[in-house]
């Protein structure tokens, strides 16, 4: 089985999965659509494209370092409000992001789709950016290592640190059919905005001991 390996860094970054009217949320790790989002930028793939290849990866998160859930405050002129009609004065929008927070994300599936996506991350088409277009990754998100022969949970396990102070356990987010929690953001097609649910499991496993460490 071949995985794939992103790193996933910056200042801020913002993974919202129910954003409704002026709250914009953001779970406390990269969703799925977020991460199709940044391949289908390095691609090229425009807004209705296909995404069933994409949407097909199996998908898993390995929290280096959880940043802090901060808000910020920004005006905002045609939003919908709950009678489902935009506004037309501007109103206050709430929007969440996490600050300084580091995540190395896995995606398992074809090894030829992967070598193309590690190739596109590698020469972007479009710009990537981390939930939103004002937030730049810090790293490059192709990691020249990142293509690996090892199952998902094996390679998030035991890739390297990405930061310094790494945590005694990684906090582990993987898609899984047996899955205790559900997710809705597995994108159908982003021009439409329509999403479709996954399965996922939350568990911590220890920091695997380095040679020489």
């Amino acid at each position: 089985m071949t995985t794939l390996l992103l790193r996933l860094q910056a200042p801020m970054q913002s993974w919202g999965i129910s954003s409704l009217f002026t709250e914009r949320d953001t779970v406390r790790e990269p969703s799925k659509s977020g991460v199709i989002g940044i391949i289908c930028a390095a691609l090229g793939r425009p807004k209705d494209a296909d995404l069933s290849d994409l949407a097909a990866l199996r998908m898993g998160v390995r929290v280096d370092r959880e940043g802090s859930l901060e808000k910020d405050f920004q005006t905002a002129r045609d939003v919908y409000a709950a009678s489902g009609k935009k506004t037309v004065d501007s109103v206050i929008s709430n929007r969440y992001y996490l600050a300084d927070a580091a995540f190395l994300v896995g995606l398992e599936g074809s090894r030829e789709l992967l070598a193309l996506v590690q190739i596109a991350l590698q020469q972007p088409k479009w710009m990537l950016y981390l939930g939103r277009k004002a937030f730049p990754p810090a790293f490059p998100v192709a990691l020249a290592d990142g293509l690996r022969e090892q199952p998902l949970l094996e390679a998030l396990r035991d890739y390297p640190p990405l930061v310094e102070n790494k945590p005694p356990n990684y906090r582990i987010v993987l898609e899984n059919e047996a899955g205790e929690f559900i997710r809705q953001d597995v994108p159908i097609n982003f021009a439409q905005r329509t999403f479709d649910t996954r399965q996922i499991s939350i568990f911590y496993i220890p920091q695997p001991v380095q040679e020489g460490g």
